[in-house]
């Protein structure tokens, strides 16, 4: 490891004195630009010294202006601040802060550790960044009695960049689609277009997905949920799983406010904002949505053998939830520390970026990863109304933004159905594991799986919320995709060199005769209609529909039920996919379709018995209580002239269902039947396929159907 000289405080000689610093204003944090210079303000309670670094470029070891904050004239209680004349955007900078070094008392300061200002806008890119727990402290000292390294590691960190505030929005007006009218595809930056066969002049960045645009429109979607775009560091995972594995998920934020700087085309020195904002302009033009992934429960610097970037050494006991040894970090969500979210500077930081993610960056919504994380206080235990989670809720800023929960955290916290204020909405496992169990044939799913359909009433309606509170998936990028929940029993992990002991273990999934891809035509057939069925649930059912990106086409992870370190051809989008699977993405583009032109199926109520009644195969009502019952069919009433039903049959035998009787003069028509071939397993709007008045309609095996009662 190359060596750096050690900082020692007050030894440094090029301290400036100049004319051209002013004391400087504590609001806002982080960088403004004022007149002729720029102000830093910087929070810190328990420093002693802060002393402000400015770079003339991202791998220089050392800077070319060192500005002390006198604590006397350049601090404003806990803020620090000073003003610099003649600096721009595009300038580098950095701090190193001196305070107590006592671990046991929750403090970590190191004045030889160069710090990312935690409301950068950008930060510069590393071709490796290296987190070496021996640039932070020495884990061969137990229980947090470590001493401080004695490592200036200022030529292998980034730099905080000043960027640009101005950009032509062009008129730019959110979408703002209800919850009603909206379908998110879930989907990665790099992974969707870095792929050969993406056929995009920029793969892997915000341009790149920018020329997928038609693509999304043409499926029918009208909101993209960005996989974290907050920087985080692809190299954290290196040293533990070897060069060739990544962090490719990105779930080890770095810094709250900057885009990723290796998603940008244009470069890593503040290009990486401005790219960002053309991208959502030009999704908000196509009126598609823009949804980020957000991380606010923990941040990429783990545990106390992890590295020091930011918070850590800035005011670790504040920024942090601490055991009562406070060397020791609580983990509430299984990366090694918790962000202490309820603590009221946390609070603002947290709603200070997500403004700043509405107001500068245009973004429509977020998606909080572990939410329930922030739900906890500084000891740990849920909060009935955490402070953080009611601010965000009832913020005048985000008052129109979409927020979503992930409702449940690594310690065991799960509140599926009764997440806080009932603003959010919620990533709804239950559907997922209840339309799963449906489909593979299991005992005792049918009532649940009929709940899923109706918009999960059992699980929302006690705390006041509907069926826009639930955000209904089959998959996302946390286990197997489509292809693969149809195409492996196990899970097959073994490329992330943990032997598959990683990822979950039990995933509802079934292979259908053989384990992976098959060349047997009769396993092929199988598969492809349990994933329409699976696409056709997903669709019709009240809530909000999440289709994780690639499903379309049947992207396949080979089994691999936890890539989060695979930034490879495991995770990567194959458009040849699209080629080979076209008819999947016409099934889908098709029942996305189905679902716009029929509103009565998203509606943002639960159903009345007036609006759908249920029927077994002869006509009478289902027998919920049957574990062994595998079939069910719904009427739902659009109005006087016009129902759907929709009828499923999990079952591997075929079973003919009596129709309902309906207003005379009505005739049937076909919609769709999973188990036919295209192009008649699906009939566009004005094109159903007409049956007249028939006694029943043959479900085959494994199929779902819906057909349209129309006068």
């Amino acid at each position: 490891m190359k060596k750096f000289k050690i900082l020692k405080p007050g030894s440094n000689p090029e301290v400036s004195k100049a004319t051209d610093i002013q004391v400087g204003v504590p609001l806002p944090l982080g960088t403004c630009v004022r007149g002729a210079g720029v102000n830093f303000a910087f929070f810190s309670q328990h420093a002693s010294r802060v002393q402000l670094e400015l770079f003339g470029r991202p791998e220089d070891f050392n800077p070319s202006r060192v500005i002390d904050l006198d604590p006397d004239c350049n601090r404003t209680n806990d803020v620090w601040h000073v003003w610099v004349k003649g600096i721009r955007p595009g300038q580098l900078y950095a701090y190193r802060v001196q305070g107590p070094y006592e671990p046991k008392a929750g403090h970590r300061f190191n004045f030889n550790k160069l710090l990312l200002d935690p409301y950068a806008t950008a930060i510069t890119r590393l071709p490796v960044w290296d987190f070496d727990p021996a640039l932070g402290y020495n884990p061969s000292v137990p229980d947090g009695d470590s001493v401080p390294s004695t490592v200036n590691d200022a030529g292998t960190m980034p730099k905080c960049v000043i960027t640009q505030d101005s950009f032509d929005w062009q008129q730019d007006v959110l979408p703002r689609h209800p919850w009603s009218k909206t379908i998110i595809y879930e989907t990665h930056v790099r992974g969707a277009t870095i792929h050969p066969s993406s056929g995009v002049k920029n793969p892997g960045t915000y341009r790149g997905l920018i020329e997928k645009i038609p693509y999304f429109k043409e499926l029918g979607v009208t909101a993209v949920e960005l996989m974290p775009i907050q920087e985080f560091n692809e190299s954290q995972v290196t040293s533990i799983l070897g060069k060739s594995l990544r962090n490719y998920w990105g779930y080890d934020p770095v810094v709250f406010f900057a885009p990723k700087a290796s998603y940008s085309s244009l470069g890593g020195l503040g290009q990486q904002k401005q790219e960002f904002r053309e991208m959502v302009r030009a999704f908000h033009k196509a009126g598609i949505e823009v949804i980020l992934d957000v991380v606010f429960n923990h941040t990429a610097e783990t545990d106390l053998f992890g590295a020091t970037l930011s918070f850590r050494g800035i005011d670790n006991s504040i920024f942090y939830i601490l055991e009562d040894n406070k060397s020791i970090y609580k983990n509430y969500t299984g990366t090694g520390n918790t962000i202490n979210a309820n603590h009221p500077v946390v609070q603002d930081h947290i709603l200070t970026a997500l403004r700043y993610w509405t107001q500068e960056m245009h973004v429509d919504g977020f998606r909080f990863d572990l939410a329930s994380v922030l739900a906890r206080d500084t000891n740990g235990n849920l909060l009935h109304n955490a402070p953080v989670l009611d601010r965000i809720a009832k913020d005048l800023i985000l008052k129109d933004m979409k927020i979503i929960a992930e409702p449940w955290d690594a310690a065991g916290a799960y509140q599926v159905g009764s997440f806080s204020d009932r603003r959010w909405a919620e990533w709804n496992d239950r559907y997922r594991d209840d339309v799963r169990r449906f489909w593979r044939g299991d005992d005792w799913s049918l009532g649940s799986f009929a709940s899923r359909i109706c918009g999960s009433e059992d699980i929302f309606a006690k705390s006041g919320k509907g069926p826009q509170n639930s955000i209904n998936f089959i998959t996302c990028h946390d286990g197997f995709t489509l292809n693969d929940l149809v195409s492996y029993r196990y899970k097959h992990n073994e490329l992330n060199r943990q032997n598959n002991n990683d990822g979950a273990n039990e995933n509802i999934s079934e292979n259908y005769g053989i384990e992976g891809m098959t060349a047997d035509l009769s396993i092929e057939f199988v598969r492809k209609c349990q994933i329409k069925n699976f696409l056709l649930t997903l669709l019709v059912s009240r809530g909000v529909p999440m289709l994780l990106g690639g499903d379309e086409f049947r992207r396949t992870q080979a089994g691999n039920n936890n890539a989060y370190c695979q930034d490879n051809e495991t995770s990567w989008y194959d458009w040849n996919c699209l080629k080979q699977h076209k008819e999947i993405f016409n099934f889908t583009r098709g029942i996305i379709a189905f679902r716009l032109a029929h509103p009565i199926l998203s509606k943002e109520q639960f159903y009345t018995q007036a609006e759908i009644q249920w029927f077994a195969l002869q006509g009478q009502a289902p027998n919920w209580s049957n574990p062994k019952e595998k079939q069910f069919a719904c009427l739902i009433r659009e109005n006087d002239k016009h129902a759907i039903l929709l009828m499923f049959n999990a079952s591997t035998e075929a079973v003919d269902f009596i129709l309902p009787a309906v207003a005379l003069g009505t005739c049937w028509y076909l919609a769709v039947d999973t188990s036919r071939e295209a192009p008649q397993d699906l009939f566009t709007a004005g094109n159903e396929l007409f049956l007249g008045n028939p006694r029943s309609y043959r479900l085959n095996p494994r199929s779902s159907v819906i057909l349209l009662a129309s006068k």
